[in-house]
């Protein structure tokens, strides 16, 4: 299996060579960098560290000097995916933003109040961390499926897998994350 983070990334990729000039990495660069680079950041919550992540991906693609032939935007997609887990995983904590930009942000959506928006911070660095738990493949399912509103059969395609397969790993990735939500309920009271 083909590595870009440090990690497979879930299928066997038949690669062909990028050529001697970076024109190769370049054209992807441009053609692919934002949506790494958001892909990235829907995990990490932080635009640095997406940058990161980002970096990282295009600079291994660079020094690897081969392209994947199979969909290489969804290559380079699912390794910023990859690349971010295991930047919460290494961290082992969620990005917490400061109390200032959190009261800002408050400030900025009057609907909201303080304390509601305390709470969906706390709910989103919380689901950072927990998502960083499941294994590599049922956090890239999970992020597919609610991050990014892809379908099972979508999802399926992308990851080389069956719907199925697809179903009961995202079944028992929400059953993880319920029973670590309780848990986090539960130590608060």
């Amino acid at each position: 299996m083909k590595s870009v983070e440090g990690g497979p990334v879930g299928v066997a990729i038949a690669a062909i060579p990028l050529g001697e000039t970076s024109e190769g990495v370049s054209r992807l660069f441009r053609e692919h960098h934002r949506r790494v680079l958001l892909a990235a950041y829907r995990i990490t919550g932080n635009m640095a560290d997406a940058e990161d992540v980002a970096q990282s991906v295009f600079l291994r693609l660079a020094t690897s000097n081969t392209l994947p032939l199979v969909n290489v935007g969804s290559y380079l997609y699912r390794a910023a995916l990859n690349g971010a887990l295991d930047l919460l995983r290494r961290r082992k904590a969620a990005a917490l933003e400061p109390l200032e930009l959190t009261v800002h942000e408050a400030a900025a959506h009057p609907g909201n109040s303080p304390d509601t928006s305390l709470r969906i911070d706390e709910l989103r660095a919380w689901l950072r961390l927990a998502v960083s738990e499941l294994a590599p493949r049922a956090a890239e399912m999970f992020t597919l499926r609610y991050l990014d509103d892809l379908n099972n059969r979508e999802i399926a395609a992308c990851m080389g897998t069956s719907q199925a397969v697809v179903a009961v790993t995202l079944h028992h990735a929400r059953a993880r994350l319920k029973k670590r939500l309780t848990e986090l309920e539960r130590g608060k009271k």
